[in-house]
């Protein structure tokens, strides 16, 4: 069974993109929200035009892969045409891709180390550092993590985080992230005028909802989840935040779809130039991918995700506070 650099480079046969298949997926992709954008539109009653509003926010979902594949020159690397259009999909889905590349390649480069600072992830805390912390440090520890705060990621992760933060904090480097924002307000503003509220809602607002909401949770639980490992600065290794710290997302065929196999999260950080249509190739080929650390969406891996919440050092393992702390549980 191979390991460490050597199953790295076995997997480098399948970094390749297959630029025929790149902007079939891409175009198709936009085809796709386009025509339930239309229906949404086109339907007389909410009832129905709500679950078509979720539809098109998973498809947003997987735009946003494909998106985030491209930031990762896993898909048509040289394509000046796929570049400027996937600029405009990040300015679009309030990710521009100055602040995606920084913050998601540090992320890649420091998953799962306790002492690195949380640029691109959920912050980690041990319970050591969470017990001598402040309230204030932990009361902003605990709403980083909270599962509201994850549930409304349109708001707290992509507007609040990846636009507003840092256009704040360097209005020249990140213009992007302003551009963002003012797009965001013109294409409410031009629906809203020509369609009205309602249909703004089910064709912005809720769509852009869904996806925030589960493209902050699989982030989330890609990183966080019961058998994930942590460690020092010392011990870690890529390979090993890859198939330790990074978790399989089991989903059906449907999911898979809409989460352009982002499930598949372990495979993706041993190797990021893998376009993410040739994943469960890469899976179904390679032994040593084939016994990852499984989550699934059933509601109940769900809630046991988000009750995560300091890493325990004795134990190696993630705890919800009751847990680590049962002593003041109990009080």
């Amino acid at each position: 069974m191979r390991t460490g650099k050597t199953l790295i480079l076995a997997t480098r046969e399948f970094a390749k993109d297959n630029t025929a298949q790149s902007w079939a997926h891409i175009l198709s992709t936009i085809l796709y929200m386009l025509v339930v954008a239309a229906i949404i539109i086109w339907l007389p009653m909410w009832y129905l035009r709500l679950p078509a509003s979720v539809l098109l926010g998973l498809l947003m979902v997987r735009m946003f892969v494909i998106y985030h594949d491209h930031q990762h020159h896993a898909i048509l690397p040289h394509s000046k045409l796929a570049k400027w259009l996937m600029r405009l999909g990040g300015i679009l889905a309030m990710t521009p891709s100055c602040i995606w590349q920084h913050s998601h390649n540090h992320h890649h480069n420091h998953n799962s180390k306790l002492r690195s600072t949380h640029i691109g992830s959920y912050p980690v805390m041990t319970s050591e550092r969470y017990k001598n912390s402040t309230k204030k440090e932990r009361l902003k520890y605990l709403l980083m993590r909270h599962p509201v705060t994850i549930l409304c990621g349109y708001f707290t992760v992509f507007i609040l985080g990846m636009c507003i933060i840092p256009m704040l904090d360097n209005l020249k480097a990140n213009r992007d992230s302003l551009i963002a924002l003012l797009v965001h307000a013109l294409l409410y503003t031009l629906v809203i005028s020509a369609l009205g509220w309602t249909l703004a809602a089910f064709t912005i607002f809720i769509p852009f909802f869904t996806a925030g909401a589960i493209g902050s949770y699989l982030f989330y639980a890609q990183h966080n989840f019961p058998q994930v490992i942590f460690k020092d600065k010392e011990g870690w290794s890529y390979e090993g935040a890859a198939l330790d710290s990074s978790s399989f997302c089991k989903m059906g065929t449907v999911m898979n779809f809409m989460t352009g196999n982002i499930g598949y999260h372990h495979i993706h950080h041993l190797n990021a130039k893998i376009p993410f249509y040739r994943l469960p190739e890469v899976y179904a080929k390679l032994p040593e991918l084939q016994t990852p650390r499984i989550t699934t969406l059933h509601p109940k891996e769900i809630l046991r995700c988000l009750s995560l919440k300091v890493w325990d050092v004795e134990q190696q393992r993630l705890l919800p506070l009751k847990v680590a702390f049962p002593s003041d549980s109990a009080k």
